[in-house]
């Protein structure tokens, strides 16, 4: 993560926290992250130099105004000004951060090799949170490499207790003892 994505990104969320938006901004600032994802074009427009400011910023209010909080707007327009609308990506991993600190969130991914029930999501779900006493917000993930069982990633940690992952470690054992 960027230092000025960072930053950016604090700032908008202390702001929204401030006036009881952050659940509200965040869904925009996602839905806005994933709209710029898919038109790399109106991305590259809006982080041209070339296009004056005042350009840049017209074509922001045409596409969000009245769509997006005005702090969210505004944020995008000054984000477009300091030539850091390619923070962006940065600027909502910080601030979702940032809210999953605020409310008790972990987010965790399950990658398994077949797509887990509704059934096994819950549960798994349930049962960390159990583990955590947090709110778990969980990723379900397709794999097929891994061949079966689960391989879990909670907050840069990773639990694999995957087939593959004991098929390697018993590779590695005899290995050693030969």
């Amino acid at each position: 993560m960027t230092a000025a994505g960072a930053e950016y990104g604090g700032a908008l969320y202390e702001l929204a926290a401030e006036e009881g938006l952050e659940e509200v901004v965040l869904q925009q600032l996602t839905e806005v992250r994933r709209l710029l994802a898919e038109n790399p074009a109106y991305e590259k427009l809006l982080a041209m130099p070339s296009v004056p400011k005042a350009e840049r910023c017209a074509a922001l209010d045409e596409a969000f105004g009245g769509q997006v909080e005005v702090y969210l707007l505004n944020f995008l327009k000054l984000l477009c000004e300091k030539g850091a609308i390619r923070t962006l990506p940065d600027c909502l991993a910080e601030y979702r951060a940032r809210y999953n600190e605020a409310h008790g969130i972990l987010e965790a991914t399950a990658v398994t090799a077949v797509p887990m029930s509704e059934a096994q999501t819950e549960a798994l779900k349930k049962k960390l949170e159990a583990l955590t006493g947090k709110t778990i917000a969980l990723t379900a993930r397709v794999q097929p490499g891994c061949l079966g069982g689960v391989r879990l990633e909670v907050e840069g940690t990773q639990l694999d207790g995957t087939v593959k992952n004991r098929l390697d470690e018993v590779r590695r054992l005899l290995a050693a003892t030969l």
